[in-house]
């Protein structure tokens, strides 16, 4: 013979599922977490965008530095050279070889690397801006996110202990965070 299993119900179990069908605060309570965790779902993912931009610029005045720097040391090089073809030429005046044109030939391609480093160290330091800017709204995001995360917080804790008040002060830290997410454009 098979035995069966058979749930007793009591009245208390019935109460307790009616109660939590029929309660129109925990259903908005619920209703209010979801909303604070989509909002925090789209905070979250913006501020991490903000942040990857704002590490793509740094890396990119990182390396227009480096190309600065190698332009630069380029650039002394043929400074270098040229300088020592001028002390040549002022030393050996009679000689074969032709220093002053050496001279004017190094110093004619160190303007143009003087140039290009120039270009390379301005670059760098838009690049630099841009990251600066694309990290401001960073910060507000993630303060937003966590005033966000209290309000979702004190909403679960309200649903559990029938506070309304509690609810009240989730809906004041929702409001902060959704504040703080708007301001972070601005």
């Amino acid at each position: 013979m098979t035995q069966e299993e058979f749930e007793v119900r009591g009245t208390h179990d019935e109460a307790v599922e009616h109660h939590a069908r029929h309660e129109p605060l925990a259903q908005k309570i619920a209703l209010f977490s979801a909303i604070l965790a989509t909002l925090g779902a789209i905070v979250s993912f913006l501020g991490g965008h903000e942040q990857n931009d704002a590490l793509y610029y740094k890396n990119e005045a990182v390396l227009m530095k480096a190309r600065a720097s190698d332009a630069w040391a380029y650039y002394q090089a043929e400074d270098l050279k040229r300088h020592l073809a001028e002390t040549s030429a002022a030393l050996a005046p009679a000689s074969t070889h032709d220093y002053a044109a050496d001279a004017a030939r190094y110093a004619k391609r160190g303007q143009a690397l003087r140039a290009t480093a120039e270009g390379y160290d301005r670059r760098s330091e838009e690049a630099d801006a841009e990251a600066r800017r694309a990290l401001r709204p960073h910060t507000k995001l993630a303060i937003a996110m966590t005033f966000l995360q209290i309000g979702i917080a004190l909403a679960s804790i309200s649903a559990l202990t029938r506070r309304r008040w509690l609810l009240a002060g989730a809906s004041a830290f929702a409001l902060i965070g959704v504040a703080l997410s708007i301001a972070a454009w601005f």
